[in-house]
């Protein structure tokens, strides 16, 4: 077996499911419908046709079949589980510790209320916390004393965090419009989230050091948003840091700080002010030529 450096990003654990015999215990969950799904699939009965091809249920006279009463979308074997936030309370610093979300989702499929769950390798204990929150019996076994303690610790506490990305969703923390979205792909720049001074990332860059990027909102002088800018890059000594101005504005106060900040003009602003000056330019030549035209008459006649 050759090892190689090129490859995907591995971003998924697998877990193995072993039973002893055939006869095993292994319960359905299912999830929401997703949002591409149409109200037909949903609600109407489906069958092979002579073909194999799926298509809907029709009675003697054509009319669609209804279907039986469903639940959603059986669980898949693909679960968006984030890793625990390095802040999170229920972090142990232990090595190997899983999210007790991940536990929850394994025993919620292989056990119900009141069965026995054994862990002969039980670590920081996340099994059996698991356990004990879904009213299910536990055995946990260790070779450590240190885990052995901990674990107890964490019976005694039940701290179980909670995850914003699956109660929520992942729209919930996209909050950049397709605008600002549009800036920082013409610039070749990365978006950056629920960051009050920093959009975007330069994709490259700049002397070995990241180039943040924030871009002027509706409401934000330039003065601000170099403030805001240079506020969330304090301390990190970038090489080089990008302001996209969005409108035309004029100094409001003085910077009360000093800055280094690169101001450019978005290219909606630059097609605007090209436009302006010439229309302005058509203007002074169409005055230029009425006068032109006055001076050169004689009379008027009204």
């Amino acid at each position: 077996m050759v090892k190689c450096k090129k490859g995907l990003l591995n971003s998924h654990q697998v877990i193995l499911f072993y039973s002893k015999t055939q006869d095993f215990k292994f319960n359905t969950l299912y999830t929401d419908y997703s949002a591409t799904t149409n109200l037909d699939q949903i609600l109407q009965d489906r069958e092979r046709n002579e073909n194999g091809k799926s298509v809907y249920k029709r009675d003697e006279d054509g009319n669609p079949i209804l279907g039986k009463e469903k639940k959603g979308v059986p669980l898949s074997d693909v679960w968006e589980i984030p890793y625990l936030n390095p802040k999170a309370k229920e972090r142990t610093g232990y090595p190997t510790q899983k999210p007790v979300l991940l536990l929850n989702q394994i025993l919620n499929i292989a056990t119900d209320e009141d069965d026995l769950v054994v862990d002969p390798f039980c670590g920081s204990g996340t099994t059996c916390v698991s356990a004990k929150s879904l009213k299910r019996n536990y055995i946990g076994i260790d070779i450590s004393a240190d885990a052995v303690e901990l674990a107890n610790s964490r019976l005694h506490e039940m701290i179980v965090s909670t995850s914003n990305l699956l109660s929520k969703g992942t729209n919930e923390y996209f909050e950049k419009t397709d605008k600002e979205l549009a800036i920082l792909q013409n610039i070749n720049a990365f978006p950056v989230q629920r960051n009050l001074g920093i959009d975007g990332f330069l994709k490259e860059h700049c002397d070995g050091t990241p180039v943040p990027v924030k871009i002027q909102t509706e409401h934000e002088s330039i003065e601000d948003a170099v403030e805001k800018l240079e506020k969330a890059t304090y301390g990190k000594n970038y090489k080089m840091k990008i302001l996209i101005q969005t409108k035309e504005t004029g100094i409001s106060r003085l910077f009360g700080f000093e800055t280094d900040v690169t101001i450019l003009k978005s290219l909606e602003l630059q097609t605007k002010e090209l436009a302006n000056k010439k229309n302005e330019r058509l203007k002074r030549v169409l005055l230029n030529g009425v006068s032109a035209k006055l001076n050169g008459s004689n009379s008027i006649k009204l």
